[in-house]
């Protein structure tokens, strides 16, 4: 674990891996769970508002990146990336298909 301006409180490298792991583990949480409010707000909505552009990005983005993560057997890295996927499949799916309101 880094302080700053000082030496390492963690001399234990399994602490140390642990740490982070779970470190890891927060930023995948964190980044899934920010897709769920556009996720919502777009079903509500019945379209997206992000670009499509960004959303074709992202996808070949977290495809490849989770493609790569699983070949390597990084679990974080795979997870984040396969599950941010379907937030992103879903807002395309409005974005290319938007819900006609009558």
């Amino acid at each position: 674990m880094f302080i700053w301006g000082g030496e390492s409180q963690i001399d234990d490298p399994v602490s140390k891996g642990l740490l982070m792991q779970w470190l890891g583990y927060t930023g995948l949480i964190a980044l899934v769970v920010s897709w769920i409010p556009q996720s919502i707000e777009t079903v509500k909505l019945g379209r997206c508002t992000i670009n499509l552009g960004f959303l074709v990005l992202v996808l070949i983005g977290n495809i490849s990146l989770a493609l790569y993560a699983w070949s390597i057997a990084d679990t974080v890295f795979g997870l984040l990336n396969s599950i941010s996927t379907i937030g992103v499949v879903l807002n395309m799916y409005y974005k290319l298909f938007p819900r006609i309101v009558q």
